[in-house]
């Protein structure tokens, strides 16, 4: 699964100040602190997730790294970005409630639950850790699809370790921590814990000489291409996978997904509700009184409509086929045109003599309101 969002973890808006980054920390802390869920996993994972989340957007400039790389700037957790490790969740406890609450045994126990390696194996193997990309489209490309080429920072395999993490021709040996177990036990009063080794980081052996690029860490950041088709129909929200395209693994792991999520920036012309595409046509009051066609613009060329005689602001005429394909599935949506009847502000001469010939002729001048207003209104009128 995509690593989830630091700001959605939290709660906040992109935008949100430190203060408001605090406030939500704090009260997420409280739901979900080990003091009050005692033996809920799932609870102490929640805990851990949203600590590292805090820890990563309360620093400026981790904050100000996530924002143009998202995960890819923490290089696989190394700066926090929720992978584990890199803070610890209860000292953020305690300096965000400002000393109080610290949480009984502290984090030792809790990291050896939950490990430091983010999804490290005994054998030394990690997997990469899966990236988010948001893509803004136009409406125009969501509704009829388009190929966008995207551009992104990302952990590779080192090109000159080619992912080993050790200078060519120097040597592993077996780890003095673990003895080449990859794994440390511990003693909690009656109860011993198993961990990944803090040395070797679970390999069993240890790099006599790292490489000098990666400095052991068997990858390096880098630019990456990616293209995307996008399917039309697609909406702001929509999720895409590009299998392989996330972090590299750590010794001979897999690699994540890269997970691309759409924004469709609004039109100035069209509305989108669900597959319906909604707009407004201003017409001239002569051509509603007296009837006709117009032209009127589609996402899909000119379309034609047959405006009735008599026609008020506010009929909605629709096109069928002429909105949004239905991404799952055949059809599409329709167009819906509201007419708004424009009246003159400016008149000629010859036009204010007309459209009083035209009023007198209706006897307007002296039953200016509709008669059906004026029948219900009458009352008020005595």
């Amino acid at each position: 699964m995509a690593q989830a969002d630091l700001y959605e973890t939290l709660g906040v808006a992109r935008d949100a100040s430190g203060d408001e980054l605090k406030k939500a920390y704090r009260k997420l802390a409280v739901k979900y602190h080990p003091d009050k869920n005692p033996g809920d996993a799932a609870a102490e994972a929640k805990f851990k997730e949203i600590s590292s989340a805090y820890d990563n957007l309360k620093d400026p400039d981790k904050r100000a790294a996530y924002d143009r790389y998202g995960h890819a700037a923490f290089q696989g957790g190394r700066g926090g970005g929720g992978g584990g490790g890199g803070h610890d969740p209860f000292d953020m406890f305690r300096e965000a409630f400002g000393g109080r609450g610290g949480g009984g045994g502290g984090g030792g126990i809790f990291d050896e639950f939950f490990g430091g390696g983010g999804g490290q194996s005994a054998g030394g193997a990690a997997h990469g850790s899966d990236l988010r990309y948001d893509l803004e489209i136009t409406l125009e490309e969501a509704v009829k699809g388009c190929e966008k080429e995207i551009r992104y920072r990302r952990p590779v395999e080192c090109k000159k370790c080619h992912g080993e993490g050790a200078e060519p021709g120097s040597k592993k040996v077996t780890c003095s921590t673990c003895g080449g177990a990859g794994q440390v036990s511990s003693n909690r009063g009656f109860i011993s814990f198993r961990q990944v080794c803090p040395s070797c980081h679970g390999a069993g052996q240890t790099i006599e000489k790292p490489c000098g690029n990666c400095h052991g860490e068997g990858r390096e950041m880098d630019t990456s291409t990616v293209k995307v088709r996008i399917p039309g129909g697609v909406a702001t929200g929509s999720k895409l996978r590009s299998a392989g395209k996330g972090e590299a693994g750590q010794m001979g792991g897999q690699a994540g997904d890269l997970y691309i999520i759409v924004h469709v920036k609004e039109h100035e012309l069209f509305e989108r509700h669900d597959h319906d595409l909604f707009c407004e046509v201003p017409i001239k009051f002569t051509l509603a009184a007296l009837g006709g066609s117009i032209n009127v613009p589609t996402l899909f060329g000119k379309g034609s409509l047959k405006i009735p005689a008599g026609t008020q602001t506010g009929t909605t005429f629709r096109l069928r086929g002429q909105g949004i394909p239905h991404l799952r599935g055949a059809g599409k949506g329709d167009l819906l045109i509201r007419m708004q009847v424009e009246v003159p502000t400016k008149l000629s001469g010859d036009q204010k003599k007309k459209l009083e010939e035209y009023a007198d002729a209706c006897g307007d001048p002296a039953n200016p309101m509709g008669e059906s207003f004026v029948e219900k209104a009458k009352q008020f009128f005595r």
